[in-house]
């Protein structure tokens, strides 16, 4: 039987990150294809098939064809247990993604080779650099016609402020694209097109002192060109520097296409060898050590209804040290109470798998009867464990709600609330008319249009949404402060969250400003905290 320490350092865990549509859902399944943990892909859009991507389960996310919530999905390969955790692509998801990345301890960033870096990579990369974790790029749908290379790296490093260094570099794209050149192995490897949703494929390796085998296969020109990059690259790009990687200040770059299956599995498996084990996390300014502490794990996701049969509840966490056995005690940090998880999964996008066991780097999946919030921890009974929180983004659009069918107050009370406990949405409520009128507010306007269709779907609630004109949002944390004696501005509205924190809400920012000026003594925030 293997020991906790060699369990855990066997553990990789990794967030997938990239703009919409650069291929990130195709790229994750290609990896569970060389884990085996599925046997044909699925395409994203699910037209031609029928197939939908595995890692979206969510009946919008089929529809439309993009992901709105993160997966988690668990393969073996090559002796390593893999942990991954997909993101949605969309900024109008971007909270979402920001709670897995503290999940997570590095991120692989997709990028289209022909669109280079769009608005919603430099989001989420500022994001990275916020946690300092390590990058790991993969350039993308090289079987299309794409930026000159030398061009997309120079856009990765004046757009994100990283420093680039290509583990292999393509030779030719789109239709004369012919594989990559490895650096480290100084061998050229050929690409042929595979069967779709497969992993076969045949790739020679040739080394690059054969010439005249290279130009066979590449072509004159296509050599000619080769061996002038890489004179070219060997003068001008970064040396690689593990340690740099590992501090976040250099990305090792991959050429490849997920969709033909090529370079993803040289792809992973440098990511593995360059890839740390799982990283101590920080409470109360020590850092907990995962191989030499006991238990302990905090909640950065709760999905809702991931069962349709069960209409169940999921709070996902990070295993941050130690190992989790079934049946063991364990102790909710914030409420003080001992409890049993009830029935530990591994989830792999909507199916499960009861586990008996897990360890330090692993996610795992626990039925939440209503008690676990965004940022618990969890930890052995007489341990004194507190993980830091999960800072909440300040939403940028509001909405007041108004259910169609009143005799259906139950319902809607319940789903809205269900829903905002997952943290996608959060719901204010009028300063002195309680739950009787309900605000929402959202990081992008897409998560409307979520909560509408999973109210109806999943709630049997109808609800209509009445645009409100608020950009603005502050958190009072200044303790002695009397909401009834603020003296505001006629923009602003007085209004409480779910937890009876008194908040306000400005239509002009100078508003903020001038509403600080007139209260002595008030401090606002733009932040709260899960």
């Amino acid at each position: 039987m293997s020991s906790i320490a060699e369990e855990i350092n066997k553990r990789r865990t990794f967030a997938i990150i990239s703009h919409p549509d650069a291929g990130k859902t195709t790229l994750t399944e290609k990896f569970l294809l060389y884990g085996g943990a599925i046997n044909l892909a699925g395409s994203v859009k699910g037209k031609a098939t029928a197939r939908h991507a595995v890692s979206d389960w969510m009946e919008i996310e089929k529809e439309r064809g993009i992901s709105v919530t993160s997966s988690v999905l668990q393969f073996n390969y090559d002796g390593y247990c893999i942990n991954i955790l997909d993101t949605p692509g969309h900024q109008d998801f971007s909270e979402d993604t920001y709670r897995t990345l503290m999940a997570a301890d590095s991120a692989v960033m997709v990028i289209d080779g022909a669109k280079g870096v769009e608005p919603q990579t430099r989001k989420l990369f500022k994001v990275c650099g916020m946690r300092g974790i390590p990058i790991f790029t993969f350039i993308n749908k090289m079987d299309r016609d794409a930026n000159d290379t030398f061009e997309l790296l120079d856009e990765i490093e004046k757009e994100l402020g990283i420093a680039t260094c290509p583990v292999n570099w393509p030779i030719g794209c789109g239709k004369s694209f012919k594989g990559v050149y490895d650096r480290h192995k100084e061998s050229v490897i050929t690409y042929s097109d595979t069967q779709k949703g497969t992993r076969e494929g045949e790739t020679t390796v040739i080394p690059i002192s054969d010439e005249a085998a290279v130009e066979e296969a590449v072509g004159k020109e296509r050599k000619q060109v080769l061996f002038d990059e890489i004179e070219l690259l060997d003068g001008a790009s970064a040396e690689f520097d593990l340690e740099a990687v590992r501090n976040g200040k250099l990305t090792p770059v991959f050429f490849g296409s997920a969709l033909t299956n090529f370079g993803v599995e040289i792809f992973l498996q440098y990511f593995l060898q360059m890839t740390t084990t799982p990283l101590a996390r920080v409470c109360e300014g020590q850092k907990i050590d995962p191989v030499e502490n006991e238990f302990s794990a905090f909640v950065f996701k709760i999905q809702a209804n991931m069962n349709k049969a069960h209409r169940d509840r999921i709070a996902f966490m990070r295993i941050c040290s130690g190992k989790y056995e079934a049946d063991m005690d364990v102790k909710h940090v914030q409420s003080g109470k001992v409890m049993r998880l009830s029935r530990p999964q591994q989830i792999m996008a909507d199916e499960r798998k009861i586990l008996d066991e897990a360890y330090g780097g692993d996610i795992i999946g626990v039925f939440d009867p209503g008690i676990f919030s965004i940022g618990d921890t969890l930890c052995m009974p007489k341990a004194n464990i507190k993980y830091e929180g999960i800072p909440t983004f300040a939403p940028e659009h509001f909405a007041r709600v108004r259910q169609i069918d009143t005799m259906k107050r139950k319902q809607f009370v319940k789903g809205i609330t269900q829903i905002a406990q997952e943290g996608a949405i959060q719901i204010f409520q009028e300063y002195n008319t309680g739950m009787e009128e309900i605000i929402v507010g959202v990081v992008g306007v897409l998560q409307f249009e979520v909560l509408k269709y999973r109210l109806e779907n999943e709630y049997n609630v109808e609800i209509k949404l009445e645009p409100l004109p608020y950009e603005h949002i502050r958190w009072i944390v200044s303790a002695d402060t009397e909401l009834d004696k603020i003296v505001g501005t006629s923009d602003m509205k007085k209004i409480k969250d779910l937890k009876d924190r008194p908040l306000l809400l400005f239509i002009n920012e100078w508003s903020v400003g001038m509403t600080l000026d007139r209260n002595k003594g008030l401090e606002l925030s733009e932040f709260g905290t899960a």
